[in-house]
């Protein structure tokens, strides 16, 4: 018996003897279940060279241009700095249209938005899964006069610090948790007394698509604290616009709006449908996303960290 036959013979022992076993260790991908619990990164692989090279040349002309534009409309929203919040407001929302445009035409990245007719007039929360910098700027459109939670650090960056505070952004200081929720509790029900949408990432940072969820008390807070209406949104776009990449991979990204969660419920069974319905259906965006980039030639993997 040669070494490979007794390395075969090995294998299929500590498969318990299963063929089954043997196959799917070598060659079958982890089932959907198993991934979307893991604390796994998703990648996204060009199959073929070409491709490999397509999507870094769209990407670099995309990502130059990204910034360019950025830094055009930064000095373009620099008299809105004396003039009322709705014109920086409509500036910032030119300005994420544009970045769409962008995608769509460098990237052949295209969004299909869904259940828009849903989302409901004058104040509300917006509770926003987060994957990637994509949902940062693509949801500002969407609302009338939106309000994004953000770190406090960010603030502190020259004109773009500026910038978010004339637009009436809320930071909020995460490393005092107490004060912060406070903090965050009195700004958010001025903001909603003004009609403003305030939209809130309850995972507080960009999760990977297939990443195990991790909801912090942020927005049950708001939720109990305000009385107001929130609205779920389900996403994929974590897996065109990878985070910590700079590669954009050719597709669709999918944003669902939910049904409304209306004000009245307890933290406990508030919290836990939340989580339920925006899961649930980004689990399902993601399947679809995956089937996309298949047909656009890309291959998706999901790796585990060993820790």
């Amino acid at each position: 018996m040669g070494h490979r036959a007794v390395w075969r013979k090995a294998k299929w022992r500590r498969d318990g003897g299963s063929r089954a076993g043997f196959d799917n260790d070598r060659t079958s991908p982890p089932p959907p279940r198993q991934r979307s619990q893991s604390r796994g990164i998703n990648r996204v692989v060009p199959q073929s060279k070409s491709g490999q090279f397509a999507v870094l040349i769209r990407s670099i002309v995309f990502n130059a241009l990204f910034y360019l534009n950025l830094i055009v409309q930064m000095v373009a929203v620099i008299p809105t700095m004396v003039m009322p919040r709705g014109a920086i407001v409509a500036v910032v929302k030119f300005w994420a249209r544009t970045n769409l445009w962008l995608l769509r035409k460098i990237c052949r990245i295209v969004v299909e938005f869904r259940g828009l007719e849903g989302i409901p007039p004058g104040a509300l929360i917006v509770a926003s899964k987060h994957q990637s910098m994509w949902e940062t700027f693509a949801l500002f459109p969407l609302f009338a006069d939106p309000a994004f939670i953000l770190k406090r650090e960010l603030m502190w960056i020259p004109f773009f610090g500026w910038f978010s505070w004339k637009a009436g952004m809320i930071p909020v200081n995460r490393g005092k948790r107490s004060q912060a929720l406070m903090e965050l509790g009195i700004s958010a029900r001025e903001e909603l007394a003004r009609g403003r949408q305030i939209v809130i990432f309850p995972e507080g940072t960009r999760r990977a698509p297939g990443a195990e969820p991790s909801y912090k008390f942020g927005v049950t807070h708001l939720y109990t604290e305000t009385g107001a209406v929130c609205l779920p949104i389900a996403l994929n776009s974590g897996l065109f616009w990878p985070r910590r990449s700079f590669r954009r991979f050719p597709g669709t990204i999918i944003v669902e709006v939910l049904e409304p969660i209306a004000p009245g419920l307890s933290k406990e069974d508030f919290a836990a449908r939340l989580q339920q319905s925006i899961e649930t259906a980004t689990a399902r965006l993601i399947v679809e996303g995956e089937r996309d980039l298949a047909r656009n030639g890309v291959k998706q993997a999901s790796l585990a960290p060993s820790s």
